[in-house]
């Protein structure tokens, strides 16, 4: 994540609204999330060392942790803040994660002297990134893995034509308007719910790519059989190995 993105969430009532925030705009979150796991070739009881981008309140860790109970977790995130809430939503669970606040852009730093890593997964973070800090990014990370371990990314997209983009954008605008049913007054109506989208993105240096870069950018960065395992929409898990 660039500066401002980090700065954008390493704010008390950005915070204390995420994982609110998430349920109404991300509902596939926990469904991207599952389909992560799913592909990951371990047994459960494998004792893995896995790599966090980006934390944030520890949703997937937790996740991660829960479906590999023999595990631990290197957990990187810039804003202070949403490391805090990740070590409250992980409970006793916290006890296998290294939390690491770091600008993840810096991993080789952020995880010198550790052994390699069996996973490294993100889940809403590198669409923060422009395409070339990603390509560095998940190229550092994979420099960071055992031959054969696995990347797996849980992120958003934009579609390859404007027409189909914008289109996508007003089902999306109308899910969130659904789903706040008038409880929310940044979600009232169609009108707020864009406004208030246009001005998050834009604080938090939002930067999606199409699919079709961002596969090209995971393979030019050397994973093998970069792959969307699942699509809808602007949401995709992609996945490959070392």
């Amino acid at each position: 994540m660039n500066q401002q993105s980090i700065e954008a969430y390493d704010l008390p009532q950005r915070v204390a609204s995420y994982d609110a925030d998430m349920d109404l705009m991300h509902p596939n979150r926990s469904k991207m999330v599952r389909v992560a796991l799913q592909i990951l070739p371990f047994v459960g009881t494998a004792p893995l060392w896995a790599l966090d981008l980006g934390v944030g309140t520890g949703y997937f860790s937790k996740q991660f942790l829960a479906c590999f109970p023999n595990s631990r977790v290197l957990a990187i995130d810039g804003a202070r803040l949403m490391v805090d809430l990740a070590k409250a939503r992980l409970g006793d669970a916290a006890a296998r994660v290294d939390f690491r606040i770091d600008d993840f852009r810096n991993l080789k730093r952020a995880a010198a002297e550790l052994p390699a890593f069996d996973v490294v997964f993100s889940s809403y973070a590198l669409h923060h990134l422009s395409g070339a800090d990603k390509q560095s990014v998940v190229g550092q990370a994979l420099d960071l893995l055992k031959p054969g371990g696995w990347f797996v990314n849980a992120d958003l997209v934009v579609a390859d034509s404007p027409d189909i983009e914008a289109r996508i954008q007003e089902v999306r605008v109308n899910g969130i308007v659904e789903r706040a049913c008038g409880k929310d007054e940044r979600f009232r109506d169609a009108s707020t719910t864009r406004r208030y989208l246009d001005e998050l993105e834009a604080n938090e240096h939002d930067q999606p790519l199409a699919m079709s870069v961002d596969l090209e950018i995971l393979r030019r960065a050397g994973l093998r059989s970069a792959s969307a395992l699942w699509l809808e929409h602007r949401e995709v898990v992609c996945a490959g190995h070392r």
